[in-house]
């Protein structure tokens, strides 16, 4: 059966025309042909030139995500092979592959799909409906692709259970893809042991993104008193713990995070120095700055403040309030190492907050670093979903 033809408005697809994945709802004049919500079709230009074949979803504004830009390329196992192939690849030459992220969605031409690699544990995130007829077909080249390389896959585990799914007419799922095993996992990255809970941690477990900003902040720790603020599973703390830090303390809202984040001190054998408490960051911070605290190296790594156009003016708010706090709390000349994980805080908006924060409490920063996400994150321009972290690390200076 040949694939629907979609035809463009004039002067619309300005994303596909840029390099990116996307076609909107809106920029859509015809759809000739029949076809399934899920179903591959031919996007062709307003004068009938060809623009590549990806996959259509009536239910959500991104109408069609495009697969590939060869107009006689056949969707079908070797193209999945070669698709799975190149992204492995890549990983080899630019990231330590004992766990990292092996898909990430458009910015590996797979639209809509995260597959994360916990040392020999797949874990799988299906966002869109037409890469979801594909998923299971991706994880069995997948994890032959790897056993080329003497890795062995032990489990897959899928959580697509964001939101996300219902606005492309799916329901959230969670369970096993194939047999079932022990969803606790142990990983290590930079040298610190970390027990990762597939099933029921946050997004696919870990946040395998910051893995060499946590090494970016090592060398300003050793003999250190430090404050991890949305520690998660303790991360920032352990790295900071491991590099030589006199004391360490992680806070985060999540009963689940601060309880796998003491056992992963214990894990590495720095329960005596990483201390974990389970609260409300902004309550905690005034708390700290009554009782006349003071740190030398703060890091803050909250969630997504923000995760639509709509909020980002709270977004800033809660992104000023905390910097303020924390540049309250450090010491002259201490470091604060503070990002944002929202794509809809760009870089320009995140850079004039900090600077906002710092003008009010009279503090000066000295640039040491600004950082983005890990490349098994790759960044694809054209694609501006693709790049959401912003990582800075600065020098505080008391105004004299």
């Amino acid at each position: 059966m040949s694939e629907a033809i979609v035809t463009l408005k004039k002067g619309e697809g300005r994303t596909l025309k840029s390099g990116g994945m996307w076609v909107f709802d809106n920029e859509i004049a015809s759809i000739a042909g029949s076809f399934e919500d899920g179903d591959i079709v031919t996007v062709h230009d307003f004068d009938g030139y060809p623009m590549g074949k990806g996959f259509i979803n009536r239910n959500s504004k991104i109408r069609i995500r495009l697969m590939t830009r060869k107009k006689d390329q056949e969707i079908d196992d070797d193209f999945l092979e070669m698709r799975v192939t190149n992204a492995w690849e890549y990983r080899k030459k630019t990231v330590d592959t004992g766990s990292c992220r092996v898909i990430f969605g458009e910015a590996d031409f797979l639209p809509g799909l995260v597959i994360d690699k916990f040392s020999d544990v797949l874990v799988v995130e299906s966002l869109a409906l037409g890469i979801d007829r594909y998923k299971e077909k991706i994880v069995t080249i997948l994890k032959k692709v790897l056993q080329k390389d003497g890795i062995v896959i032990r489990g897959v585990y899928e959580r697509s259970d964001a939101k996300v799914r219902k606005q492309e007419g799916m329901e959230r799922f969670k369970g096993f893809i194939g047999e079932p095993f022990d969803t606790e996992v142990e990983i290590v990255e930079n040298g610190v042991k970390y027990l990762v809970d597939v099933k029921d941690g946050q997004k696919t477990g870990f946040f395998l993104d910051q893995k060499y900003n946590r090494q970016a902040i090592r060398k300003l720790c050793n003999g250190a008193k430090v404050l991890d603020c949305f520690t998660h599973t303790g991360s920032f703390a352990l790295n900071a713990g491991q590099a030589g830090a006199t004391s360490v303390l992680g806070l985060d809202a999540s009963e689940l995070g601060v309880e796998q984040a003491r056992k992963n001190a214990i894990l590495n054998g720095l329960s005596d120095t990483v201390h974990f408490e389970c609260v409300d960051v902004f309550e905690k911070l005034p708390q700290l700055e009554e009782a006349k605290e003071k740190f030398d190296v703060i890091i803050l790594d909250p969630p997504a403040f923000t995760k639509s156009r709509n909020s980002v003016k709270n977004a800033v708010k809660g992104y000023r309030e905390i910097n303020l706090r924390a540049m309250k709390l450090i010491k002259d000349g201490g470091f604060l190492a503070t990002c944002s994980c929202s794509h809809f805080m760009t870089y320009e908006l995140f850079t004039k907050t900090i600077s906002q924060a710092a003008a009010n409490v009279h503090k000066r920063l000295r640039q040491i670093e600004f950082r983005t996400q890990a490349p098994d994150h790759p960044i694809l321009w054209a694609a501006n979903e693709s790049y959401y972290l912003k990582f800075y690390i600065f020098q505080v200076v008391d105004e004299k």
